[in-house]
């Protein structure tokens, strides 16, 4: 089994967090509110607010400085993703598929792979992300048939993964392979590869989402793929199902905090109406239905944001943290879905319209109780982890 190295991060000073929160509250404010709409209704990449992301250092926010990157705590991670969640969902998708693949670098690669890699995945000189899932493999990730066939000093790859962010766009993807088919159990013979794009590797095209547009989800397709040995994470075969689950754990507490971004901006936008909205001549904030509504909302967001930073501060200290980033992810995620519906209810026939905001807000909120692990999954590793340590 994969060891997992200490995931400490110290907290940062609580002046320097402000400034930084308030920097990317004004860069949302001036560059992200005014295209969101047409960006996310034509479903284009967002080329210039990438660029952006780029320059205030977010492809490498969780990465540590020594290799160039922000070196950010979970916690300080969670709310930047929070805050730019609560106005536009998809951007903060780009950044956080191509950290967890970084993350299963900066954690399980070796001093000649960290020293290669990551001090360009934090400049953003190479972008990409995570590829795991399979057509006939998604939350039971042993049931991948993608295949690394070692030839001397090379490995040769087939196969093809599906749903990936950032597919298109990105130029390299922490890849899951089976390097021995046979293994039984089946995660013994899983490894994962750093796995830039070049000969025999292409991309599908990109496909059609219900919501959580402009970032690419794609199929990647490997045909004799060939790459050196030497990018084999941590250089040894078989710890493949570890090193990516492992990173799996900072994309909980991502998409945790994707859900309480989103739990909190279908509160804002639903306050915000419902003052100003009138019916029976008087602001339907006034009408108990919309108060109880608004009650609600506000506990569950509140709620989401505590579980979600709870999860981040056992991430920094190192500890295991699958039992909290599992019941992050599942309440904050229900919690998003929970909100962006009833404030759909507050606006009434407006929440309809394109006109208006929630309604994205409405169509990015589902996908945050699949991706990462379906809340089913989330549940089950709940009761598993809870039960061991509490046994009768």
């Amino acid at each position: 089994m994969a060891t997992a190295p200490s995931t400490f991060r110290p907290q940062m000073d609580a002046d320097e967090e402000a400034a930084l929160l308030d920097a990317i509250q004004k860069w949302v404010d001036k560059e992200v509110r005014p295209v969101v709409q047409k960006y996310d209704h034509d479903d284009v990449w967002p080329e210039e607010i990438v660029d952006q992301m780029v320059e205030m250092g977010l492809f490498g926010a969780t990465i540590g400085q020594e290799y160039g990157g922000l070196g950010l705590s979970a916690v300080t991670y969670a709310k930047i993703v929070a805050l730019i969640s609560s106005y536009w969902m998809a951007i903060t998708g780009i950044f956080n598929s191509h950290l967890i693949m970084a993350c299963a670098v900066e954690r399980f690669g070796t001093p000649a792979q960290k020293a290669k890699w990551l001090p360009k995945f934090a400049s953003g000189e190479i972008r990409g992300g995570l590829a795991l899932t399979e057509p006939n493999a998604g939350t039971d990730l042993q049931a991948i048939r993608m295949v690394a066939e070692r030839e001397g000093d090379d490995y040769v790859i087939n196969g093809t993964k599906t749903w990936i962010s950032n597919g298109i766009k990105g130029g390299c993807f922490a890849l899951l392979v089976k390097t021995d088919p046979k293994a039984d159990p089946r995660y013994k013979g899983m490894s994962l590869f750093i796995a830039p794009k070049q000969e025999g590797f292409t991309t599908g095209k990109k496909f059609k989402k219900l919501g959580y547009n402009c970032i690419d989800s794609a199929e990647l397709i490997f045909e004799n793929y060939r790459i050196p040995a030497d990018n084999l994470i941590g250089g040894i075969e078989g710890q493949g199902f570890f090193q990516a689950t492992g990173g799996l754990e900072l994309g909980r507490i991502n998409v945790a905090a994707r859900g309480v971004g989103l739990a909190e901006g279908a509160l804002r936008l639903a306050t915000e109406y419902a003052q100003l909205r009138e019916t029976m001549g008087k602001p339907i904030s006034e009408h108990q239905a919309i108060q109880l509504k608004i009650g609600e909302m506000v506990t569950r967001a509140r709620a989401a944001r505590l579980l979600t930073f709870d999860a981040a501060e056992a991430y920094d200290r190192g500890d295991r943290c699958d039992m909290e980033a599992g019941m992050a992810k599942f309440y904050a995620s229900e919690a998003a879905v929970a909100n962006s519906q009833d404030a759909m209810r507050v606006f009434g026939g407006y929440s309809y319209s394109k006109e208006y905001d929630i309604e994205r807000l409405y169509r990015d909120s589902m996908l945050m109780c699949i991706g990462e692990g379906t809340n089913e999954m989330q549940r089950i590793i709940i009761s598993k982890q809870w039960i061991k340590a509490n046994p009768a």
